[in-house]
This record gives structure tokens, C-alpha cells and sequence, in this order.
């Protein structure tokens, strides 16, 4: 009887929140367990029936919310509607290629809807950036007519609008990693859609990984894995030969121009500017229409933008309008690239702006064919930022941004052979990154080792070994490589390993509420704006927080001024004194958000911040534990032979093994170098910069650093005033003496030989001193008594 209820229970499972199935099934085995051992389960199966009747109800409550399905018809996924329909109902992981303007960004949620995924759980759908999150978001609800926040939310870090009648789910790729954690089977979803994967970042190929070993304890989950390039059949096979479904772009032709800049690679930075002018004043004469230009970074968007202000253009344009677009902007000032608007436009952009985010009016593109790209040497310890020719595959994803509305025209910076000489695809970031993150994680998470995981790309040895390293160096590991005490409560933080080891120095050393501020702005991008035409102004501002033996303490001087301005201030003028300061407002308030994230994991544990103030030395020591491997002494012998060149120019330092770096011309710190520096990041571009910094006393190394330390022992010898045998110590990280010729008992490290010599120079040198002293005695005559005086 009890085994009938048991099955007929069983059965319903497949009809319940995906949340709720896995739980219930768990209980289901148990009472089947007691059962078989005679044991009562009636008031079980009675828990276990109620539990099911209520899921099912939430099921039906979640399918009510469905709503009505309208399609762009002229969108080439929906042309193929009923194919992807088939294909997502026979099989469990499908590869769909989609070229650019295909659809497949939008629309993929919405066929998932109709095949009926979203009501036993969530469609996940993960974007690579916030500001392409929050946009795909907002335009899948618009399609659906519903509010953004309530069928359909999104989620990025610090911000979000998800409820419980959200059907699908947009968020970072990092928002559904961190989920893992409190969730392993990802149960609220019943349907992932991983876009955007050719991008290949580290979140990507970590998600897929995880998810090729998940599937099979989740047969019920449906995954989508989506590219606009054409290298799908990594994909596929990494999912064990899974279908591959091709779509076509809606694009009209699209014509490539090469106008190479002239000159050798020296002179192109100086030259680009001209070329960029040149380019718009050739598009300018093929008619209207916006123009997408694509830079490397920030800086060149910025003189390209003041070029193209003081550059005259055509009378018959009418109203030029310039707007950068990059990450660090505000979503405000991201939003106005998507707004109506008349007359021309020139969005001058990062790669933001290659995949995902479909900027609107886009009918020319002019393509430097450079992007700045983040290489981490396993060799250096260093994290460079370069700037490198982008892939076929990103030229490709460049020139599909024009050509939707009719045909288009890219302009390439650079010549024809150029492009053909080029790799055919972006090396993923796990090939180029530093994996201490990656690797503290999994041995969180007990993945197992980090060679046996389903990377799509394996990682290179040395990156693993660097990785390895860097958790040593902050303890988190032993010299067996297994996650300590230490490692464990580093894993539950999210912020890099090196901030969260200074967070739980902080703890340990009562400079907890100190380290939760300075942490978590490290975190978040600088809130410190310097617009390329109010730089002085910018600067006297900031300076009402500068602090020139520490950027750290800078930090901590701006947070403390906006908490007392946060208190009395409503949130608009907040806005304008930030604004009047050279704040982002925005930045602010994330940098906010993580730190009550932060605090609140500590409040959690039952750990509160300390309240009274400590010294500076405690905060720079706490921050030590984590920058290590970032410490660097002046080199006074370069100093002593450039005496005649600029103070600035000329102060370099000598940095762990063997780098020699300077201090970045943006710190608090480059006009009073201190002869001990501590960086927060060494990051390469034309040479080795240390970013952030402060000055610090070298008294503070040997005790944080005795994991690290080599020691050199010299010049053992006997000290007849102390009748014991010393000798010379010096202490070295990573090759950088930290301590020179310090006196030590040699008899501590070398018990043997110091006896050695003690019998050798004090016992038997004592003896022949004796020796020659007897020989003198004997040797010299008597001396006469004096005679007695009467």
C-alpha cells in the first residue's frame, strides 16, 4: 500500500516547482528507506502530498501569468520559430549560431515562453555585461507589454528588479555564478539561456563547465547556448555532440573600405586622430545615417572627441551630436545612445558596443581594429593591459553593427592583409587571467582539481601554479595545496582574494569597519571622475581628500565625507554635490551596496565592526596581508645617478622578484615618493605602474610574511664579549631584502656547527691566548723589587 502511495507521489514530482522537485524526491527516497525497514512514513507521505499540492498550485499560479507572444515576423529566429521550438522540446542542450541582428537576444526568451519553459521555474537568460543586461531587459518586456521588474527582471551586482511573477530572468553571467553557491543544482531555473558565449569570458567557460557536469543530475533543465561567431562546434562538442542550429543575420551588404593609417606603428597613436576625420568625412559624403567608430579605451574616445568638436562639418548634416559609450559611464548617460533623436550622430565606443547591445540608427561603422585587452604573466606576477588588433571574429562582430537599415559601410583603420594575417578568434580569458579566484572556488565548492574540470580550454600549467601561489602567499591554502581555515571563510566573500584576506586581517586586528570601506571601494570602479577639459578643477576638488603618505587613506577620507552628507542631504542634492565635486553618484551608491553586502555576510557570523578609530599603522597592516607580492623598495642608486632629471620622472623602485616599477602619475603618492611602497595593483601598459599606494614601514613585513621569508645565513663567528657564536642574517620576499646583516644566535639555526665553532675560536682560541700570554711571562725578566724606603 505505502509503496503505491509512494509511486503515485513519485509521479507528480514532474508537475511541481523545479525548486520544490529535487527536495521532495530526497524525502520521498528517505521514506522509501523506512519503509523497506518496516518503519511508520503515513504522517510522512501526508507532509510529503501536502508540500507536493502546493507547488503544483504555485505551477498553475506562475502559468496564469503567461502572457500573450507577439514576434518581430522579419527577425530571422522567428522565421525559424517552429524549428528552434522542435529542436528546444527533443533535446536538452542546444547550440544556436546566430549572426548579428538575427534576433536571437530577444526573441529566445520569448520561444522558450511558448514551449511552455518559465512556469516550473525561472528562464534564465545571462548577458556578459550589466549595461547589455538591464537594455536586453528592458526590451523583452517591452515587447511582451508588461512592466519592467514583474514578468520580466533582470539582475546585476548592486541593482535589480526581479519579483515573484518574473517568468524570465536577465542578468550578468556572474550574477548566476555566485548563485551557485547557495544553490549547486541552480533549481529555481528550468531553462538557462547562456548568450553571447563565443565572448568566452572566465564566468562563461566556468558556467559551462559546471553546467555539462550538472545536466545529468538535472534532466529536466533545459540549456541554450547561444554565439554570433562560427566557431560552434567547440560548443557542441563540449556538450557531447549537441544540435547545432545556424541563423542568418538580417543584414543588407555591407562594403568594406581599408584606409590603413599611414606611417610605422610609432607614429599611429599620433596619426589615428587625422585618419578617424578623414574616415568621417568620407561616410559623411555617402549620405545620412549615424556612425558607430570603435577605439580601445576611454582615452582615445576622449581625443577623439575633442577632435571631432573643433573638426568643421558639412553644412548639409545639419546638427552633429558626439556621445561616448563605455562601461564606466552612468546608466543615464548609457540610455541616451538608445533615445530618439534628429540629425546625425557619431557614438564614439568601446567593445561594448560589439555584441548584445543593438545601438539603433547605426548605418556606418569606422573600425580601429584595436582593443585593450587584459593579459595576466604567470612569469611577471603581473597583469598587463595592452593594446592588441582585435580577432577576425570581433572585425566581423564590429562591421554587423551597420547594415540593419539598409546597406551599410565599415571603414577599417588598417589594411587588407592586415585583417587576413589576424587569429581567427579571441583567446579566451582563462587563457589570460590569473585563476586564484577560479581555483578558491572550486576548492570551495569541492569541484574536484582544477585539471579535471570541463574547461572547454584547458589552462596552461604555469597560470595554475602562479594561482596556487597567490593562494599561499594569503594563506589560503597550505604547501599541499589544500584549502585552509583561512581559505574557506575567503571563499564566502565576493571580492577578490587579496581584498578578502584584508577584510578578515581586519577582523582579526579590530580595523573591520576600516578595511569593509576600503575594500569594497577597491572593488567598485574609482567614483573620482577627471573630465579631459576640467582636470584642474577635478583635482582641486579631490584634494579636499588626498592623503599623500596613502590612496588608501584617501579612500577613506571620501567615504567618511559622503556617509555625513548622505545623512543630511535628500537623495537629489546628494546627486548635485557629487556632480559639483567630480563624483559619479552612481559608483557612490554601488560602492554603498557592496560594503552593506559586506558588512551584512559579518553581521551574519555575529561579527560587528569595531567603533573606535585605529591607528593608520593598523589599516596598513591589515591591508599588507593581501599585497604581499606588492611591495617594492626605491632604488637610490638609480636616484644617485640621474641626479639632474625630473624628480618624478626619475624616482623608480625596485619591486619583489626582480620588477622595477614606478608610482602611477594619478596617486596621491608620485610627488613624495616614500622609500618603502605598497600598491594595490602593479599593472603594465607602456611599463610597470604601481596603482593605488601608500608608504609603509618595512618593520611590518617579517611578521606577515614569515610563510614567504628566505633567509640567508653568513659570517658565523664567535663574540668573545658574549662568550656565544653569531652570526648574519638577512631576510628576503621574493627577492627583495626586507632584512640585512641582523645579529642572530647562530646556535638557533645551526646547533652543530655552532659548537663546532665555539670549540674551535672560543674554547681552544681562549687557550691559545693563554699560550701566548704564558709565553710573554716567561719570556720577559722579573722586574726588580724597589728598594725600601727608610
Amino acid at each position: 500500500m505505502t509503496a503505491l502511495d509512494l509511486s503515485a507521489l513519485s509521479s507528480q514530482l514532474d508537475n511541481c516547482l523545479t525548486r520544490d522537485s529535487h527536495a521532495l524526491r530526497t524525502r520521498l527516497h528517505g521514506l522509501k528507506r523506512r519503509a523497506s525497514k518496516g518503519l511508520p512514513i503515513d504522517k510522512g507521505l501526508l507532509e510529503v502530498a501536502a508540500q507536493i499540492e502546493a507547488s503544483q498550485q504555485a505551477v498553475e499560479a506562475r502559468r496564469a501569468l503567461l502572457p500573450t507572444i507577439r514576434y518581430a515576423d522579419d527577425l530571422p529566429v522567428v522565421l525559424r520559430r517552429e524549428e528552434v521550438l522542435a529542436a528546444l522540446t527533443k533535446n536538452q542542450v542546444l547550440i544556436l549560431c546566430g549572426e548579428t541582428g538575427s534576433g536571437k537576444t530577444t526573441q529566445l526568451p520569448k520561444i522558450a515562453l511558448e514551449a511552455g519553459r518559465g512556469v516550473r521555474g525561472l528562464i534564465g537568460h545571462t548577458q556578459p555585461r550589466r549595461i547589455a543586461a538591464r537594455s536586453v531587459a528592458a526590451r523583452i518586456a517591452e515587447e511582451l507589454d508588461t512592466p519592467l521588474g514583474e514578468k520580466v527582471g533582470y539582475q546585476v551586482r548592486f541593482t535589480g528588479q526581479v519579483s515573484d511573477s518574473t517568468l524570465i530572468k536577465v542578468m550578468t553571467d556572474g550574477i548566476l555564478l555566485a548563485e551557485i553557491h547557495s544553490d549547486p543544482l541552480l533549481s529555481k531555473y528550468d531553462t538557462l539561456i547562456i548568450d553571447e558565449a563565443h565572448e568566452r569570458s572566465l564566468n562563461i567557460d566556468f558556467l559551462l563547465g559546471y553546467l555539462k557536469r550538472l545536466l545529468p543530475k538535472r534532466p529536466e533543465l533545459k540549456l541554450i547556448v547561444t554565439s554570433a561567431t562560427l566557431d560552434v562546434e567547440r560548443f557542441s562538442a563540449h556538450f557531447d555532440g549537441a544540435d547545432i542550429m545556424s541563423v542568418e543575420g538580417r543584414t543588407y551588404p555591407v562594403e568594406m573600405r581599408y584606409r590603413p593609417v599611414q606611417g610605422d606603428d610609432d607614429d599611429r597613436d599620433r596619426d589615428l586622430p587625422r585618419a578617424l576625420l578623414d574616415a568621417v568625412d568620407e561616410l559623411a559624403a555617402e549620405g545620412a545615417g549615424d556612425i558607430l567608430v570603435f577605439f580601445d579605451g576611454e582615452r582615445g574616445i576622449r581625443e577623439a572627441e575633442e577632435a571631432l568638436r573643433k573638426h568643421p562639418v558639412p553644412r548639409h548634416l545639419g546638427a552633429t551630436e558626439i556621445l561616448p559609450l563605455y562601461a564606466r559611464l552612468s546608466a543615464a548617460d548609457q540610455a541616451r545612445v538608445f533615445q530618439k533623436h534628429g540629425g546625425r550622430r557619431i557614438i564614439l565606443a568601446t567593445n561594448v558596443a560589439e555584441t548584445s547591445l543593438t545601438v539603433p540608427g547605426i548605418r556606418y561603422v569606422i573600425d580601429t581594429g584595436l582593443a585593450r585587452v587584459s593579459r595576466f604573466s604567470a612569469h611577471a606576477g603581473i597583469q598587463r593591459l595592452q593594446v592588441e588588433p582585435i580577432s577576425q571574429a570581433a572585425a566581423r562582430q564590429r562591421a554587423g553593427r551597420c547594415g540593419r537599415l539598409g546597406p551599410g559601410i565599415c571603414i577599417r583603420l588598417y589594411a587588407e592583409d592586415d585583417f587576413a594575417k589576424r587569429p581567427a578568434h579571441t583567446d579566451p580569458e582563462i587563457l589570460r587571467t590569473n585563476l586564484a579566484a577560479v581555483i578558491l572556488r572550486m576548492e570551495s565548492w569541492q569541484l574536484g582539481h582544477v585539471d579535471d574540470f570541463p574547461f572547454l580550454d584547458k589552462p596552461d600549467g604555469r597560470q595554475i601554479k602562479a594561482a596556487y601561489d597567490l593562494l599561499f602567499e594569503l594563506q589560503a591554502v597550505d604547501e599541499t595545496r589544500r584549502l585552509s581555515a583561512l581559505g574557506a571563510q575567503l571563499s564566502r566573500l565576493p571580492v577578490d582574494p587579496r581584498l578578502g584576506r584584508m577584510v578578515l586581517a581586519g577582523e582579526r586586528d579590530g580595523c573591520l569597519a576600516e578595511m569593509l570601506v576600503i575594500v569594497s571601494g577597491l572593488t567598485v570602479q574609482d567614483p573620482r571622475d577627471r573630465p579631459p577639459e576640467r582636470q584642474q578643477a577635478a583635482d582641486q576638488a579631490h584634494a579636499a581628500w588626498k592623503n599623500t603618505t596613502s590612496d588608501f587613506l584617501s579612500l577613506l577620507a571620501l567615504w567618511r565625507w559622503y556617509e555625513e552628507q548622505a545623512r543630511h542631504l535628500s537623495q537629489a542634492k546628494l546627486r548635485g554635490l557629487c556632480e559639483k565635486n567630480f563624483l559619479s553618484y552612481v559608483r557612490m551608491r554601488e560602492w554603498r551596496s557592496l560594503h552593506q553586502e559586506l558588512r551584512g555576510l559579518f553581521h551574519e557570523e555575529g561579527v560587528h565592526e569595531n567603533e573606535a578609530p585605529v591607528s593608520e599603522d593598523v589599516v596598513h597592516r591589515a591591508l599588507m596581508t593581501g599585497l604581499l607580492g606588492h611591495l617594492a623598495l626605491r632604488d637610490e642608486e638609480k636616484r644617485k645617478t640621474n641626479p639632474a632629471k625630473d624628480k618624478r620622472e626619475m624616482v623608480s623602485y625596485q619591486g619583489v622578484k626582480g620588477r622595477k616599477l614606478a608610482i602611477h602619475p594619478g596617486s596621491a603618492l608620485v610627488k613624495t615618493p616614500p622609500k618603502w611602497l605598497m600598491s594595490a595593483q602593479w599593472l603594465e601598459t607602456t611599463r610597470v605602474w604601481g596603482a593605488m599606494n601608500a608608504a609603509i614601514n618595512p618593520r611590518w613585513i617579517e611578521p606577515l610574511a614569515k610563510h614567504l621569508l628566505s633567509r640567508e645565513v653568513s659570517e658565523p663567528h664567535y663574540q668573545l664579549d658574549s662568550g656565544r657564536v653569531a652570526a648574519f642574517e638577512t631576510l628576503s620576499l621574493y627577492g627583495l631584502p626586507v632584512v640585512l646583516r641582523r645579529a642572530v644566535n647562530y646556535a638557533a639555526i645551526d646547533p652543530l656547527d655552532a659548537r663546532r665553532i665555539f670549540i674551535l675560536e672560543g674554547v681552544l682560541g681562549a687557550l691559545e691566548g693563554w699560550e701566548v700570554v704564558a709565553d710573554q711571562a716567561w719570556s720577559t725578566p722579573s722586574p726588580q723589587p724597589s728598594p725600601a724606603r727608610g
